[in-house]
């Protein structure tokens, strides 16, 4: 897989079929559209490749999101990179792009740049200045810059559409098991070990500490969790919250690994979400706390 940093596309590349999208947790839903464009590729011989944008665009214009994502820009790419795509073009999102008319997007973009052939898109997309362009607006232009746009009817599931937007809503409320479907994998945030006040060591639970950065905010609690890194895959339980018991100040994800107990200070680690367990309480005592945490590794274990 070929990855673009802007639309100057290799004359191998040109002339191909493009689905484009935020594809913010690549579900069910953004699956569908890729498959698509994929078989069409596929069936006509052309190369085949997803058109993206960094940062999410709702994030560029809100600075005040702050927890927004359901997955970060790398793993989007190990995704992606499951559908054998030809090439991947990241497009940096910024003032400049942003303030193009839906028009110059698909002419300078679309035609100049890519030469795309086909242009495979979800029913609800938006692009240009003020998201003024949709898919009446590609259909419009079709034949004067020489390209089919084909929209992908919406994944439904107990007739409810399957959008980035709903999965966030379900991961808020914890409904992890749910998520979990309708990505066809586990739920999961990256990122690096950082030193904690190391309370956990001290009651006989180690913990490894990531910050959720950019990350939407499940509901706070404990979760049973599967954490991979590259020496390792194991289970254990992990607890998002402000630790109450302690009076803590910071949104913190803390995870207990089952049959790991070493120093993993800035590694990079996978927590991969499989279970709600409980809310995040406050605890009388550390009598009471340890007490719980014996009862959640068993529930998570179980």
């Amino acid at each position: 897989m070929k990855i673009y940093k802007n639309p100057n596309l290799n004359q191998k590349h040109c002339n191909g079929v493009i689905a484009i999208g935020n594809f913010d947790g690549l579900h069910l839903g953004h699956k569908k559209v890729i498959s698509e464009a994929k078989r069409k590729a596929k069936k006509n011989n052309l190369p085949f490749g997803v058109m993206t944008f960094e940062p999410v665009p709702v994030m560029f214009f809100n600075k005040k999101i702050k927890n927004h994502r359901i997955n970060s820009l790398e793993q989007k790419k190990i995704y992606l990179k499951k559908f054998k795509l030809d090439f991947l073009i990241i497009i940096k999102f910024n003032k400049k792009f942003s303030s193009q008319s839906a028009e110059e997007f698909i002419n300078r973009i679309i035609f100049k740049k890519t030469k795309c052939k086909f242009l495979y898109v979800s029913k609800n997309f938006k692009f240009g200045f003020k998201r003024q362009g949709n898919i009446k607006t590609l259909k419009k232009f079709e034949n004067k810059y020489n390209f089919k746009n084909i929209v992908t009817k919406p994944f439904k599931k107990n007739n409810k559409t399957i959008s980035s937007t709903f999965i966030r809503k379900k991961i808020r409320l914890g409904k992890i098991s749910e998520v979990n479907k309708l990505l066809n994998r586990n739920w999961s945030v990256v990122g690096k070990v950082i030193k904690g006040q190391k309370r956990g060591r001290k009651i006989g639970f180690p913990t490894c500490n990531l910050k959720l950065i950019d990350y939407v905010v499940p509901k706070l609690g404990v979760y049973a969790v599967k954490v991979k890194t590259k020496n390792f895959n194991r289970n254990g339980i992990a607890n998002i919250g402000y630790r109450p018991t302690f009076n803590g100040k910071n949104l913190l994800l803390e995870t207990n690994i089952f049959g790991i107990n070493k120093n993993l200070y800035n590694k990079v680690i996978s927590i991969n979400f499989k279970r709600f367990i409980r809310p995040e309480k406050k605890f009388r005592n550390l009598k009471h706390l340890k007490k719980q945490i014996k009862l959640d590794i068993k529930q998570a274990k179980k």
